[in-house]
């Protein structure tokens, strides 16, 4: 991955205390794909907003307890995930295709297609 095609994290402080998700990021010639862990976040609770060149990833944790149990231990005590990244301005973030599977969500974040690879067409005169 270049530095120029990268996401990176931006230092911004958080609104509140949140967990950071641990995220991949995997470039190819179309652009890049961005797969961040967010265990106990339903999909109406998951929001993902582009400003500009930062993409915000904010979720909130919903574990419910069965009636009649209560936790007596719990590793994970904030109910929040909040990630920053800064985008590339390679990037085409009004193209961006998001998934979201199983507590994985999956950004597909394309190049713009002036900077995509593409075959150039040879003519025999």
């Amino acid at each position: 991955m270049t530095d120029t095609t990268a996401v990176s994290k931006q230092a911004e402080p958080a609104r509140e205390t949140s967990l950071m998700p641990p995220v991949d990021v995997i470039e190819d010639a179309q652009g890049i794909i961005l797969y961040a862990d967010l265990p106990g976040v339903p999909k109406d609770k998951l929001d993902l907003h582009i400003e500009a060149d930062t993409l915000t990833i904010e979720g909130e944790v919903q574990l419910e307890t069965p009636d009649g149990m209560e936790s007596t231990h719990a590793e994970v005590s904030l109910p929040r995930y909040r990630r920053v990244f800064t985008l590339s301005k390679e990037l085409d973030t009004s193209k961006v295709a998001a998934e979201f599977n199983q507590g994985v969500l999956k950004l597909r974040i394309p190049k713009a297609e002036h900077l995509q690879p593409r075959k150039v067409e040879i003519k025999v005169s």
